[in-house]
């Protein structure tokens, strides 16, 4: 009797973790419950998105010059920014396009440059090359970085019988109450060309009146501006003043003057016609034959898509009242809607894999053992959204199919657990002491199990590039649940163990004395 209790003893005594857990149980049955609450509330707040947000390490430099042929592009714009660009030691690939008017150039850096270190390099790398490029280069350089954050989450159209203006005017009333929302980062209109003010001049006009484009162009930009007048004092007060002549109409425009020789004033009406219109279309929106008018939307980082997508259809539903009757207003390339069936997709693997979990155990362990397994399952999902909420990781469509990846896996360790606890309860021993021995019994193998798990996936957790930086997600949804499952096995499920669990017991006690007698341990 005495060896059977040094046994006893040092199995027990293995973990002490679990052994922690069950001279504290009724803690640990309120940590549980705590831990599917905040599993919940955490499941509910966490941002859901359909792709990762991944930082990307590619900076552009975007670089118009109207008027010009690509080849001249790219000769006089193109080849000196590359030449700078060149020496920055972190620029591991350099792409670049010459299109009729416009050099694009696409600098992707090392994985882990931070973005705004780039963005610094390449913008000093620009400067320098700003001595090679043309003087008459209409526009300065344009350098941003393309972040999944930049695409629309969502394209509504208005579509109905009306002018491109009108439908305009209710595409901004859904524009300002949109933007209303703290999520959204902006909101932009599509389907409408930009309006410009053209001024067609008459060349035998101007030249019979001995004037050159150069005065109407003079003409133009010293009358278009407003200075400050210094400031005057009016009753005690002193006030500032401030000279307006920018222009406000069309008629503004045309009667400036451009000639005032000889006491003969020319305005710019008599040699030129002033017209304020659509600049040349490019591009054409149709449904059903309707002009349609796009409202893109786009979410901050971090924001929740799904509610993003409630909160839209709330906003259009209290707009959709103000607009007439026959306007058509449709959500297209909805993103939300893909996270919505991924998911579904989750909740119903995790329901069916529960269920299947169960049935298979009811034939072994009975109905009230063979639950203790399938708890396992939603008890490791509640903890593993504590932990992503923690480290503040979204669900997106990597962690779901991380997340339905390790449902087969994570209930390894709770059947490994039931089975050799049930095992030493049929021997004759006390709940209590029947959990204690095993668990100690097989703590180290399922630790070395999990882990051995774990260590396989680790590796990709460092993937480099941005495939690496998309793909890293389904490593980590792995660890943090097989890590949460292991927590689950040896901590929580002892303890439901030993306070829930019942077998029958057939066995008398003289054959559990010959049984012990066989027990590995005494070997």
């Amino acid at each position: 009797m005495n060896l059977k209790k040094q046994i006893e003893e040092k199995v027990i005594k293995s973990f002490g973790l679990s052994d922690l857990a069950l001279k504290n149980r009724i803690t640990i049955v309120f940590l549980s419950l705590m831990l599917t609450v905040l599993g919940l509330i955490s499941y509910d707040r966490l941002p859901k998105e359909s792709f990762p947000e991944v930082d990307q390490s590619n900076v552009i430099v975007g670089v118009p010059y109207p008027g010009n042929s690509p080849i001249d592009i790219e000769n006089l714009i193109t080849r000196p920014i590359e030449k700078e660009i060149n020496i920055i030691s972190e620029v591991k690939e350099i792409r670049s396009t010459s299109t009729q008017g416009f050099s694009t150039i696409i600098s992707e850096f090392e994985s882990g440059i931070e973005i705004e270190y780039a963005k610094s390099k390449i913008k000093d790398a620009v400067d320098k090359a700003k001595a090679e490029l043309p003087n008459d280069l209409p526009f300065e350089p344009n350098i941003y970085e393309i972040s999944f954050s930049d695409f629309p989450i969502m394209n509504i159209t208005l579509s109905g019988k009306y002018s491109i203006d009108r439908l305009e005017y209710y595409a901004e009333i859904l524009q300002d109450e949109i933007e209303k929302i703290s999520e959204i980062s902006k909101v932009e209109i599509f389907g409408v060309e930009e309006k410009e003010v053209a001024i067609k001049v008459d060349p035998y006009k101007l030249e019979a009146r001995k004037l050159s484009f150069n005065d109407i162009e003079n003409a133009i930009k010293y009358e278009n501006i407003s200075v400050s007048g210094g400031n005057m004092l009016e009753n005690n007060i002193r006030r500032s003043v401030r000279i307006i002549g920018e222009f406000k109409s069309v008629d503004d425009i045309n009667n400036i003057i451009i000639s005032n020789q000889n006491n003969k004033i020319v305005y710019l009406k008599d040699v030129a016609e002033v017209v304020f219109d659509y600049k040349e279309i490019e591009s054409f929106f149709r449904l059903n034959g309707n002009p349609v008018v796009s409202v893109n939307v786009m979410k901050r980082k971090g924001s929740n898509l799904l509610k993003i997508n409630d909160m839209i259809n709330e906003v259009i539903a209290k707009i959709k009242p103000q607009l007439p009757s026959d306007i058509d207003i449709f959500i297209v390339a909805n993103q939300s809607q893909n996270t919505k069936e991924q998911v579904s997709t989750l909740e119903n693997n995790i329901i069916f894999g529960i269920i299947l979990v169960v049935f298979v155990l009811l034939f072994f362990l009975g109905v009230r053992n063979a639950l203790f397994v399938g708890l396992s399952i939603p008890l490791s999902f509640a903890i593993s959204f504590v932990i992503l909420s923690v480290i503040n990781i979204p669900i997106n469509m990597i962690i779901l199919f991380s997340l339905v990846i390790s449902l087969g896996l994570l209930v390894d360790n709770g059947i490994v657990v039931t089975e050799n606890i049930y095992r030493f309860m049929e021997k004759g021993y006390s709940p209590l002491k029947a959990t204690k021995l095993g668990i100690g019994e097989i703590s180290l193998p399922i630790i070395t199990s999990t882990a051995t798990t774990i260590a396989a996936f680790a590796p990709l957790v460092f993937w480099p590039g941005l495939t690496g930086k998309f793909m890293s997600f389904m490593p980590l949804g792995l660890i943090v649940t097989l890590t949460s499952s292991l927590f689950v096995a040896l901590v929580i499920n002892p303890v439901l163990i030993s306070l829930l669990i019942r077998v029958q017991i057939h066995h008398h006690a003289q054959y559990f004395q010959q049984t012990l007698q066989y027990h590995p341990l005494l070997l």
